[in-house]
């Protein structure tokens, strides 16, 4: 046994539940079958698949943080009767919230539709108050994907106003929500349900499970069929994939032959595994969620715990557990760029229990007063970096990133102007600053789904999270000397330089795949 432990600046992270009153009680969780992560969450709201009857329907509430009580004195304990989304006439079997406007919700149905709603900070007012009367939202886009199901939603990491899909037809379709009459891509290939779906940080590649146990890679915008096809786990239960950040690797959990619950690493190149891992014999989906502090977590549906590891050199070192005697029927994460930096909060967990929902914030102990840019990586930013027409054209850009110290927008390793509204001072908040909003679209005869962030309306409106936080640290950083500097500038404008070749690289080898696909049926169709 060796005597020398691994350093790691992450080995003491813990979860940190937060007081009762800070979460939701009394909730009606869905009973529905289908498995998705039943929670989504934005910087400001989460939405949550909801138990009812005459048709479909999901919550939308404030966002409830591990370390401040509710804004404006909001319920912890829930009405029996609550506004809810309820235009669906089947079960809600999934929600996603867009990256670039915090107050934008997808939702996909057992009805074959897929709606767009927009939240409005005034359908919070008057909560629990007398003669108070619960009021419905409405969506403002109705979208008709399939005659069967839609069991997945999944905005555009870069490229404001497209929406992925999965259906009961076994595809994935892409959508330009600006014109949302016609499906702009739609990708096939599959044998069986699909189980999920994950872009790659840039939305270049989209990945999918299979309940016919085979992983595939697509590039949306050079055909249909996959340019990777791959096996996955060997058995059919409960797949689930997502992309480990910027690299040339996925991540996915599923179930062996024999039933054992397996945690894999996969190379995107080939779709070759590179390693898997045995977690327990235990009958729940894994549920994997990645962060950019290269800490992939794994929530088990059913289990009341939550196992983190540390990815380094194409292995997953163990780091701790966060234990619960409360099970978990769903879970998601926060965007990073709502954490809250001055408790040194690296991620944030919202879980579903039977009828509760708690946040979770996994810290980083820390006695400095300063910001701690080695566990804070810059976050994806609140702006696009491509319009829907830009992405379909085939363009392909980098996401724009905020520095979480003080909301500086970058792309890779060259910054970029901030628009020259006025922005609030840099503090150290929940909430990185997001960008100055751009101007609204032109109106067009057709209905528009704006999903870019908005400037907040002059009326009473939901305080964010990080307006009711403690006092932030101070911001005193000693000046550096320019020799490490300048050196670490050259050591970023390197890291991009090499980022992009990666990129460029991986792009050619998706549309060689593809060249040889086309090539590989023409020749069938000659030889017939």
């Amino acid at each position: 046994m060796s005597r020398f432990v691994r350093p790691s600046k992450y080995r003491h992270v813990f979860g940190q539940q937060g007081k009762k009153e800070y979460g939701y009680d009394n909730v009606k969780v869905t009973n529905s079958a289908w498995d998705t992560n039943i929670i989504s969450a934005s910087t400001r709201y989460i939405s949550l698949n909801w138990n009812s009857s005459g048709g479909g329907a999901f919550a939308i509430l404030p966002l409830p943080s591990p370390f401040v009580p509710l804004p404006n004195g909001f319920p912890s304990k829930l009405p029996d009767l609550i506004p809810l989304a309820r235009s669906h006439t089947g079960p809600v079997l999934d929600t996603d919230w867009s990256p670039f406007n915090d107050a934008v919700v997808a939702s996909a149905g057992e009805d074959g539709k897929t709606l767009i709603w927009k939240v409005e900070s005034s359908a919070f007012e008057g909560w629990g108050l007398d003669g108070w009367e619960p009021q419905d939202f409405d969506p403002v886009a109705r979208i008709d994907v399939s005659p069967r199901r839609v069991g997945h939603v999944l905005f555009h990491p870069t490229a404001n106003n497209v929406l992925a899909t999965s259906t009961g037809d076994h595809v994935v379709k892409l959508w330009d929500l600006s014109n949302p009459e016609g499906a702009r891509s739609v990708l096939g290939g599959h044998g069986d349900a699909i189980q999920s779906i994950a872009w790659n940080p840039t939305g270049t590649t989209l990945v999918t499970t299979c309940r016919d146990r085979k992983i595939r890679l697509f590039d949306p915008r050079a055909g249909p069929d996959p340019v990777r096809v791959g096996e996955g786990h060997g058995g059919i239960k409960g797949a689930r994939v997502a992309w480990m950040g910027d690299r040339d690797r996925i991540v996915t959990t599923g179930f062996s032959k024999m039933s054992d619950r397996q945690v894999a690493m996969w190379d995107t190149s080939d779709l070759s595994n590179v390693k898997t891992l045995t977690i327990d014999q235990t009958s729940g989906v894994l549920m994997p969620f990645w962060t950019d502090n290269n800490i992939l977590f794994l929530a088990g549906k059913g289990d009341g715990n939550i196992r983190y590891f540390e990815y380094e050199n194409d292995n997953l070192f163990a780091l701790a557990e966060y234990k619960s005697s409360e099970p978990q029927r769903g879970m998601c994460f926060l965007p990073r760029r709502g954490l809250s930096v001055s408790e040194c909060e690296i991620a944030r967990a919202y879980k579903v229990a039977a009828s509760s929902i708690e946040a979770i914030a996994f810290i980083v102990p820390r006695k400095s007063d300063s910001f701690q840019s080695d566990i804070y990586p810059p976050a994806p930013s609140a702006e696009p970096a491509l319009t829907a027409a830009e992405f379909f054209s085939g363009k392909t850009a980098p996401p724009k990133l905020v520095s979480l110290e003080d909301g500086s927008i970058t792309t890779g390793s060259t910054p970029i102007s901030v628009p020259s509204a006025p922005a609030p001072t840099p503090t150290k908040t929940t909430s990185a600053p997001p960008p100055a909003p751009a101007s609204a679209p032109a109106p067009a005869p057709a209905p528009v789904v704006s999903i870019r962030e908005e400037p907040p309306s002059p009326g009473p409106a939901l305080p964010e999270p990080s307006e009711q936080r403690a006092p932030t640290r101070s911001q005193t950083i000693p000046a550096e000397d320019s020799t490490v500097a300048a050196l670490k500038e050259e050591n970023a404008r390197l890291t991009g330089e090499l980022r992009e070749a990666r990129e460029k690289i991986r792009n050619l080898e998706l549309q060689v795949e593809t060249v040889r696909a086309n090539a590989r049926k023409a020749a069938a169709l000659l030889d017939s």
